[in-house]
């Protein structure tokens, strides 16, 4: 299952990072899940959010840079190797991975993955200790 994910990009500067966070909720857009990876003058905040089309809108009305990526998410169990199996049966295909953000909850553990080759990581993921995860059930 693809979904898409948006990417913001933020000035390095104090407050922009809940800027976006209150230009979402004030619109009734749930992040579900984020990262932000930084340099000197920038930062990238990825996100997964409950509807990317609106997200895009508002962010971009607000002048913030926007892209839209497909990635592929997934939950496994929360417990040591559980993650590195999964990677694991990647690796063993030669899926190369860019980059990948995760969180957990309980005895679940929940991880976004963007592979240079989403149909293939699909592909392998649904053999693998995991399960894919929809984009309804981000919704919810």
């Amino acid at each position: 299952m693809k979904i898409k994910q948006l990417s913001v990009f933020v000035e390095n500067k104090t407050g922009r990072i809940n800027e976006v966070a209150q230009i979402l909720g004030r619109h009734g857009i749930n992040m579900t899940a984020f990262s932000l990876a930084d340099n000197a003058d920038f930062g990238i905040l990825r996100m997964i959010v409950s509807d990317v089309e609106r997200a895009e809108q508002v962010l971009r009305e607000a002048h913030f840079g926007v892209s839209v990526t497909e990635v592929v998410c997934l939950s496994c169990a929360n417990v040591p190797g559980a993650l590195s199996e999964v990677l694991d049966g990647l690796a063993k295909e030669q899926v190369f991975i860019e980059y990948m953000y995760a969180f957990s909850e309980g005895d679940t553990a929940r991880v976004v993955i963007r592979p240079t080759d989403l149909d293939r990581c699909i592909e392998i993921l649904q053999h693998c200790p995991c399960c894919l995860i929809s984009k309804s059930i981000l919704k919810q």
